[in-house]
């Protein structure tokens, strides 16, 4: 919540800084990051008063205006706003002034006439386009109320002002109001807050007389309350009143709607007001909606309600959204006469859900939704009606018309002065804990019993944060200092932690993946709709969350493989085209039968680009299948798993490239995949040519593991072979490798593929491939013999089991 500083001082005594207050407050549990000025950089800007306007000579859109500043003399300004007029009270930047972005101001000439400054629209001098009033959105801005010329214009806008940024909590929303600020900052320094409560002003005519009010269920409305104001006039809203809309980063409307939102802002109390003559029937009803209801909103969006939602209605249709946002159907506007002003308390869960539905979040519907001060329902209604009358010239009616109440009564809870020094490892007295009560605005009476003092504590219900005995001992330790409470250590033994050996595998498998040169991301475990269609390594039946925050958040994942390709769509947009990212992280399977899914431990990469850039030595080196193949390999190396592992191109989906990928398998199970995307899918998601690996973790844990040997260097020299085969392209690495090894003899040590070629030479369907084989006799000199004998069973066994020609 955005808190100005100069407000808070009407308030509560403020005895330090702006800077000073924002420190103490963060230690005190509401954290400040940070204080605007609005008036930082700006300089030598002042009331103006337009004397008198005329066309430019030599322009069709520039006026030369007459403006007085409070000098001897008028100041020529010339001026292309299309609404300047004569009598105008304006924004005036002198020569040397500095406006927004540092600009300076100029003393010039503009298509030959003399410009002694310049006439400023609001975000000219900062404001935002959203907080400044749209009637002036296209021109200067014009002030409603005559002030001095020559005055300080920045000071008459409320830009001398510090805006604290209150990070406020959902517990503590009750200082989302500038009264439960002020008790806040006045608890701190022990200064009670004080405010100007003025009874309203009611006329003769019965309310109950101009309209009836009715609530269905009152679990949805606890409370509901209605004024009614009339013979008001619709007009521009006092400068104070401005000043304090904008401070807060609301945008100033008309006088009534204002008033609404400087009731939000002051008791933290959402509030709404309805044109009476457009209220069917003269009668308010607080219902849920009807099946193919529908609703035109403020915005001017329509919406079509659903059961959960909270209406407001007349005789006839809805006519707001309850503490969300109001119709269009009977919105306030400058024909308005009579008003009814609503203040009430709405089912939070409702407004949540309706809010969200509708993509409606607001400062009043997280208000309701984090909860307001029950105490405050009624008062907040009396002084929007007062000010209504005061401001708008309006007549209030006789009576609240009230349909539900809550009590708004505090809650009374018993504490002993030795639990709050026992949990706190302090050593209080017994005034010293009053007085914090005390300062918090808590009634607080005391006994002593058994040599302890008994506290019966009143929490009024501004404070609905508080309930039990623990929530007073943490506002005793806040406002004493947690930098105050004494520091101790445990008097048990520690132990010393260490990883159990499936947290030491994830560690290790992380340091070889950053080794091999992939960086670690770590993206959101929940998807969108369709974000489980692919990269599946286990059968999974969707788990959705019961109410997301957003579309693209709605499932739990049940890969790591998407969230990685965002990253690397992300960075190619902006412009890093080298990615290699890994991710560890958890998967969640569930079936059918299961309420809740299962947490599966993952492993994930993706790689696109060059894997090295070219430099005055070599060019670029791409990525392709085989660094990713590589990079599995050297991690399931590393596992030193019993087992074997084989890929095999199958029990892939559509959107894996079928030659350049394959499932992994141990001991036939399926725990991977590694491959590169298909191009349609790449060119359907907006990817680069992008390659995967995925590994599921699970079966890795538990797989039984080899033993490592050491084996001495080879003191005997190894004698080598090449084979060159022309084979079917069907025929995989794989197979070749298995028929080699199967048949090399006890001395073939190796087998490396060190040539493969393919093209209109061969035959087709055809593929040559080249392997070197090492043989060695790490107990005596190899023969020529042995070594032909054992090459002569590999051509042999190739050329009998996989259809192979020797080339």
């Amino acid at each position: 919540m955005d808190v100005s500083y100069n407000w808070l001082k009407e308030l509560v005594d403020v005895p330090v800084s702006p800077e000073e207050l924002a420190d103490k407050v963060s230690v005190t549990g509401i954290e400040v990051p940070g204080i605007v000025r609005p008036d930082a950089g700006l300089k030598n800007i002042v009331i103006g008063h337009v004397e008198s306007v005329k066309a430019h000579p030599d322009s069709d859109h520039l006026r030369i205006c007459q403006v007085d500043v409070g000098e001897e003399e008028l100041r020529q300004i010339i001026c292309g706003a299309p609404n300047v007029a004569a009598g105008q009270t304006v924004i005036v930047a002198m020569p040397g002034a500095r406006i927004k972005d540092n600009v300076k101001i100029k003393k010039g000439k503009i298509r030959g006439e003399i410009s002694n400054g310049m006439l400023c629209a609001l975000q000219e001098i900062g404001f935002s386009d959203s907080i400044a009033p749209k009637k002036y959105s296209d021109g200067i801005y014009v002030f409603s109320e005559a002030l001095k010329p020559g005055s300080d214009a920045l000071e008459a806008l409320g830009m001398h002002d510090a805006i604290l940024d209150f990070d406020i909590t959902p517990n503590r929303a009750d200082t989302l109001g500038m009264r439960g600020a002020a008790w806040e900052v006045g608890a701190t320094y022990g200064n009670k807050p004080h405010f100007d409560d003025a009874p309203v002003v009611e006329g003769a005519t019965p309310a109950d007389s101009l309209l009836s009010v009715s609530v269905d269920d009152a679990k949805d409305a606890p409370s509901y309350n209605l004024r009614i104001v009339r013979n008001v006039k619709i007009g521009d809203s006092p400068l104070w009143l401005q000043k304090r809309l904008w401070n807060a980063g609301i945008r100033p409307l008309n006088n009534i709607v204002d008033i609404t939102n400087y009731i939000m802002i002051y008791f933290g109390q959402p509030m709404h007001a309805f044109d009476y003559d457009k209220v069917a029937g003269h009668k308010v009803q607080v219902r849920r909606a009807r099946a193919g209801e529908s609703l035109t909103t403020l915005d001017g969006n329509d919406h079509e309600l659903v059961r959960d939602d909270i209406v407001i209605a007349d005789a006839d249709k809805a006519i707001g959204l309850a503490g969300v946002m109001g119709g269009l159907n009977s919105e306030i506007t400058k024909d308005t006469t009579t008003v009814v002003f609503e203040s009430a308390l709405f089912n939070h869960a409702n407004v949540r859900k309706t809010a969200q539905r509708y993509n409606l979040r607001s400062q009043a519907s997280s208000r309701f939704e984090k909860g307001i001060d029950q105490s405050n329902i009624g008062l907040a209604l009396d002084t929007a009606s007062r000010l209504a009358s005061e401001l708008a010239g309006g007549d209030v009616a006789k009576g609240v018309l009230t349909a539900t109440s809550v009590s708004g009564a505090p809650v009374v809870i018993d504490i002993k002065l030795s639990r709050i020094n026992h949990v706190l490892g302090t050593e209080l007295s017994a005034k010293a804990v009053a007085d914090i009560f005390d300062r918090l605005g808590f009634g607080v009476t005391t006994k002593d019993e058994d040599g302890d003092t008994i506290y019966t504590v009143s929490v009024p219900a501004r404070r609905w944060d508080i309930s039990i005995v623990p929530d007073l001992i943490e506002e005793v330790a806040r406002l004493y200092g947690y930098d105050k409470l004494p520091s101790t250590l445990p008097e048990s033994t520690l132990t010393v932690g260490v990883l159990n050996p499936t947290q030491s595998r994830i560690r290790r498998s992380r340091k070889l993946l950053e080794a091999a040169g992939l960086d670690q991301a770590i993206t959101y475990a929940l998807r969108g709709g369709n974000d489980n269609e692919h990269f599946a390594l286990e059968t999974s039946s969707r788990t959705a969350l019961a109410w997301p925050m957003t579309v693209d958040h709605q499932d739990l994942r049940e890969n790591l493989v998407m969230g990685l390709l965002d990253a690397v769509r992300y960075n190619g947009k902006r412009g890093e085209t080298d990615v290699a990212l890994y991710e560890q992280g958890r998967v969640f399977i569930r079936s059918t039968d299961q309420k809740r899914p299962a947490e599966h431990e993952y492993l994930a990469g993706v790689l696109t680009g060059n894997l090295v850039p070219s430099n005055w030595q070599h060019g670029a080196k791409k990525v392709d299948f085989f660094v990713a193949k590589g990079i599995v390999e050297h991690l399931l190396e590393d596992f030193n798993l019993a087992g074997t592992v084989t890929y095999a191109a199958k029990d892939l989906d559509g959107a894996m490239h079928p030659g350049q990928s394959a499932s992994i398998y141990l001991d036939g199970q399926r725990i991977g995949l590694v491959g590169r995307l298909h191009p349609a899918y790449e060119a359907q998601n907006d990817l680069p040519e992008t390659f995967i690996f995925e590994l599921n973790l699970e079966p890795l844990f538990v797989a039984a593991r080899g033993d490592k040997t050491a084996i001495p260097a080879p003191k005997f020299p190894s004698m080598t072979r090449d084979i060159a085969i022309l084979i079917s392209d069907k025929v995989s690495n794989a197979e070749i490798l298995d028929v080699i090894n199967s048949v090399g003899g006890k001395y073939l040590q190796n087998v490396q593929l060190f040539d493969v070629y393919t093209g209109n030479k061969l035959p087709a369907h055809t593929k040559s491939l080249a392997y070197t084989l090492t043989y060695l006799n790490p107990e005596a000199t190899l023969t020529e013999e042995t070594v032909e004998n054992a090459f002569g069973e590999v051509k042999s066994a190739l050329q009998a089991q996989l259809d192979a020609q020797i080339r």
